[in-house]
């Protein structure tokens, strides 16, 4: 009962096909051993003595295979489990038969076996329709497998193009955009090297999001200079009432995560949580691999108090929460609320696997230091 604990129940089609192959198999039966000689009703007996064990043996190894999950092995595997559970099911299967049509059934005439060539070639007979059967079974999975995947890279792209959007309306939106280019206007006659600067992450800032529907993942190494860009920028803005510092563990700076993720935490933090205090406030972002090298850690934390509204998270979070669903699955979370330590202050964790990663640059000197 264990063992089966946790498979799901088959589905209507599951057992309409089954119904239906064996049904068409006990045909087939009927129509090669028409020339026995045999009633009617004793003919259709025997036929049903063979297909009922077979159908309800298919039927179990349905519940072995999902059980122990052999969709997911490899070809040679997968091929040496079924030869010997193939074998073991042919074999049982002509014991139980034979023991049927000897000791319950009795058939008339010459329906008793006869003889260890014959058990063993029903034995191989049986042994060919449960490869037959696994072959349908098989096939039907990997064509799902390969449908639902199509389905999640359509899902993964729609929801990229969804971030994209978001990210042209909600970072170049005329009100940022003026004000940056107000601030700048400003800073030309006053400290034009610094005016220079602020042209440069604007211009990074509007490249990166542009860009953003021809990648799945970008290095983290890139989204942080997409955060200091962003955040140079904000604090222009925002002059004396933002602070910030960037501390990331140069492990962690290959690892390859959603784009614009850790910027719409950035933003957030900013927008709802620093902007609206007229004394502002300070985000810290920190960034390490956990021990093993497995997962990546990521904390933005900043000055606020997280209020969510039931059922009204954000088209940013929840569109941030899908592409990691699709990306990663279980395995990579993004949670935020209040530090329990710390009442004023605002808590976002991102956990995500660390997959397979590119060499990215070193750090930039502007990361690590305190602003």
């Amino acid at each position: 009962m264990a063992l089966y604990a946790s498979v799901p129940a088959p589905s209507r089609l599951y057992w309409r096909v089954q119904l239906v192959g064996w049904l068409l198999y006990a045909g087939f039966m009927l129509a090669v051993t028409s020339g026995s000689g045999r009633p009617p009703a004793e003919h259709l007996l025997l036929v049903a003595t063979v297909v009922v064990p077979m159908m309800g043996m298919s039927h179990w190894l349905r519940y072995l295979i999902r059980a122990n999950e052999w969709e997911q092995l490899p070809p040679l595997p997968l091929l040496g489990r079924l030869l010997i559970t193939n074998l073991i099911l042919s074999v049982g299967s002509q014991v139980i038969i034979w023991a049927l049509l000897v000791w319950v059934i009795k058939p008339s005439g010459d329906g008793k076996p006869h003889g260890w060539a014959e058990f063993i070639g029903y034995t191989l007979n049986v042994n060919f329709v449960l490869w037959l059967w696994e072959g349908f079974y098989f096939g039907w999975h990997y064509l799902r497998s390969y449908k639902q995947a199509e389905v999640d890279k359509w899902k993964l792209a729609a929801a990229v193009q969804e971030a994209e959007m978001r990210t042209l309306k909600a970072q170049i939106n005329p009100h940022f955009m003026f004000n940056g280019l107000n601030n700048i206007r400003a800073l030309v006659m006053e400290d034009p090297s610094r005016a220079r600067d602020m042209i440069t992450h604007l211009s990074d800032l509007l490249r990166y999001s542009i860009q953003l529907n021809s990648a799945e993942r970008v290095p983290l190494s890139r989204e942080l200079e997409i955060v200091e860009h962003y955040l140079q920028l904000e604090a222009l803005q925002l002059e004396e009432r933002l602070s910030y510092s960037l501390d990331v563990d140069p492990a962690a700076l290959p690892v390859l995560i959603p784009p614009m993720t850790l910027q719409l935490l950035v933003e957030n933090a900013i927008k709802h949580g620093i902007a609206p205090r007229p004394a502002g406030g300070y985000i810290q972002l920190t960034a390490q691999p956990n021990a093993a090298g497995e997962q990546l850690h990521i904390v933005v934390r900043n000055t606020g108090h997280y209020q969510p509204k039931l059922g009204h998270e954000g088209v940013g979070l929840r569109n941030a929460r899908e592409r990691l669903a699709l990306l990663h699955g279980a395995a990579a979370t993004l949670h935020i609320d209040n530090d329990p330590q710390d009442p004023d202050t605002v808590q976002a964790t991102l956990h995500l696997p660390v997959a397979a990663h590119i060499p990215a640059p070193a750090l930039p000197a502007a990361l690590s230091a305190y602003r």
